[in-house]
C-alpha cells in the first residue's frame, strides 16, 4: 500500500466495511469523509475524533493537539479534553519526550483543554515519535455539522488559504533543502511562522451561526482530498475551479521551486465550507478578518475540474505532496 492516509474504496474495502454494529444513539457513525463521530447523551452531543502526527517534528505537539481539535470544529462542536497516545522510539530520550508533552499541555491550556490521560511506550518498531490525539468536543443539535449533509448547488469555500500545515512543516523540517533549491528565505522565515494559523476553531464558530451546511478540515490530500471526501460522504459529485484559486507568495515560492501542488498538500489551518449559493459567507468573514477563497461546487454526480475555462475528468491523486515529497528526499538520500 501507498504511504499516506488509506482513502477511497480502499477504506471502504478494508476498515469501514468491517464495521457492521450500530447504535441508535450515534447520530454519525464512522463513515468516508466524516473525521468525527457524534454521540446523543440526551442532554448534549459528543463528539470525537483521533488522529495521528507522523510527517512532522519541529513543534509536533503543537500540531498534534490543533489537528485533532480542528476535526471536532468541523463538526460544529467546542473541543474540552483530549487523550494522548506516544510510540516513541529508544533513542528518542527522556528529555526530548518531556519536551513533547510540555508542548502539548502548553497547547491544550491555552486553549482551554484539559488533558485527560492516554497512553506512552517505547518500542523499537518506529523510527519516530508517533503521536495520537483522540479529541472530544460539545455540540448543540442546532449547530451540528456533517461532512455528509453538503447539497446540489452549495458553494465551497476554503478559509485562509491552501498548503498551510505542509509549508509549515517543509518550512521547519527542510529549510536547508528549501534554500538549496531555490526558495527564498523571506519565504520561508514567513511559513516557519504558520504555527497560529493551524486551528479553524475561530472560523467554525463563524460558520456554525451563518447557515454553513458541511465543514471539513483541509488535512491530507490538502483541497482536492477535502472536496472529494466531502462529496463522497453526501453521495454527490463536485466541480474543483482551480481557476478561482488563490496561494499565497510564500507558499507559491515554495511549492513551485520544490515542484507542488500546493492544492494536493496538507492544510490543516484551512476550513472547507460548504454553503448555498445565496449564503453571503465571504462578506460575514471579511467582517472576523478571515480570508475565504471559493474553490468549487457540488454537483449531481461526477468529479470535475475546471482549469484554464476548460473542464474536464478530475482523479484524485493517490498520495499527499507532503508525503511524495518526503518519499523522494528519503529515497535519493
Amino acid at each position: 500500500m501507498e504511504i499516506g492516509k488509506l482513502a477511497g474504496n480502499n477504506l471502504k474495502k478494508v476498515i469501514l466495511n468491517k464495521i457492521d454494529h450500530f447504535r441508535s444513539d450515534v447520530l454519525i457513525p464512522a463513515g468516508e469523509g466524516e473525521d468525527s463521530a457524534v454521540v446523543d447523551l440526551g442532554d448534549s452531543l459528543l463528539v470525537v475524533s483521533s488522529d495521528p502526527i507522523t510527517g512532522a517534528e519541529k513543534n509536533a505537539g503543537f500540531i498534534a493537539v490543533n489537528v485533532s481539535c480542528n476535526d471536532i470544529a468541523a463538526a460544529g462542536a467546542e473541543p474540552f479534553g483530549i487523550q494522548v497516545v506516544f510510540l516513541l522510539p529508544p533513542s528518542l530520550g527522556e528529555d526530548k519526550a518531556e519536551k513533547l508533552m510540555q508542548e502539548i499541555v502548553e497547547t491544550a491550556k491555552a486553549m482551554d483543554i484539559e488533558v485527560l490521560g492516554g497512553h506512552t511506550e517505547i518500542t523499537d518498531l518506529v523510527q519516530k515519535p508517533i503521536i495520537t490525539v483522540t479529541a472530544l468536543g460539545k455540540a448543540v443539535k442546532e449547530e451540528l455539522t456533517s461532512s455528509a449533509s453538503a447539497e446540489v448547488g452549495d458553494r465551497l469555500y476554503i478559509t485562509k488559504g491552501m498548503g498551510i500545515e505542509g509549508c509549515y512543516i517543509l518550512a521547519n523540517d527542510y529549510e536547508d533543502y528549501l534554500l538549496d533549491h531555490g526558495v527564498s528565505k523571506d519565504s520561508i522565515g514567513k511559513a516557519s511562522n504558520y504555527l497560529n494559523l493551524l486551528s479553524v476553531i475561530p472560523e467554525s464558530r463563524i460558520a456554525r451561526k451563518n447557515g454553513v451546511k458541511a465543514m471539513h478540515d483541509v488535512t491530507e490530500g490538502g483541497v482536492y482530498g477535502a472536496v472529494a471526501e466531502m462529496a463522497s460522504a453526501s453521495g454527490l459529485g463536485y466541480v474543483i475551479e482551480a481557476d478561482k484559486f488563490q496561494v499565497k507568495d510564500e507558499i507559491a515560492d515554495i511549492c513551485k521551486n520544490l515542484n507542488i501542488d500546493p492544492a494536493g498538500l496538507i492544510s490543516s489551518g484551512a476550513m472547507l465550507i460548504a454553503a448555498a449559493s445565496d449564503n453571503d459567507l465571504e462578506s460575514i468573514f471579511a467582517e472576523k478578518g478571515i480570508q475565504l477563497i471559493e474553490v468549487g461546487r457540488i454537483i449531481e454526480k461526477g468529479s470535475y475540474i475546471e482549469k484554464n475555462r476548460a473542464m474536464e475528468e478530475f482523479s484524485l491523486p493517490v498520495e499527499d505532496e507532503l508525503w511524495k515529497f518526503i518519499k523522494k528526499i528519503t529515497n535519493n538520500s
